[in-house]
């Protein structure tokens, strides 16, 4: 491939990814935004859109399947296969409130029909099935806890954390393993 054009390529892929993240903008803010106001938001002409997307479903497809990929991404980066569950636990949080604060409109609509999105999704909720049983064998959940329980208490937890749009990642992170691990009673009155 010739240097010209590898950097046509490399030009349109910033221009594809500049309007996912103005339709991302925009579309959090107003989600009947037309492809016009997404264009000037991205900074380029309602052409430029329309030749990179068909239609308004067909852009927001693409920010659908942009978004899952980076949800994927953000699980995949904190190595949950091989970093400690405790700390694999906290970064996989981290990670995946940054994804669903930056791509908020895109990761509601993320339950899409594509069978590539489901099979990411699918992939990623396997990956945290082995990571809370290897949680639970370390002895950071409790051995007598059901893993698939923890595991949905945990994605109730995530959602509430990702709707704090300013509060920090890491903080919520530490909030909600907290929360999942300890819980917010005292036990007192249980026995």
């Amino acid at each position: 491939m010739s240097e010209t054009t590898r950097a046509m390529r490399s030009d349109a892929a910033r221009t594809v990814r500049t309007i996912l993240e103005a339709a991302e903008s925009v579309l959090s803010r107003n989600p009947a935004a037309s492809m016009e106001q997404i264009a000037e938001a991205a900074g380029v002409a309602r052409t430029t859109v329309h030749r990179r997307f068909a239609s308004r479903e067909a852009l927001v497809d693409a920010m659908i399947a942009w978004a899952t990929r980076e949800f994927a991404a953000a699980v995949d980066a904190a190595h949950p296969d091989t970093t400690p569950p405790l700390i694999a636990l906290y970064q996989v949080t981290a990670n995946v409130l940054r994804v669903k604060s930056d791509w908020r409109f895109a990761m509601s609509r993320a339950l899409s029909a594509d069978p590539e999105v489901a099979r990411v999704h699918a992939d990623v909720e396997a990956l945290c099935a082995r990571l809370f049983t290897k949680a639970q064998a370390a002895g950071v959940l409790r051995a007598d806890a059901d893993p698939e329980w923890a595991r949905r208490v945990y994605y109730a937890l995530m959602h509430e954390a990702a709707q704090n749009r300013d509060a920090d990642p890491d903080a919520l992170a530490a909030r909600v393993v907290d929360t999942l691990l300890r819980g917010v009673g005292t036990g007192q009155g249980l026995g």
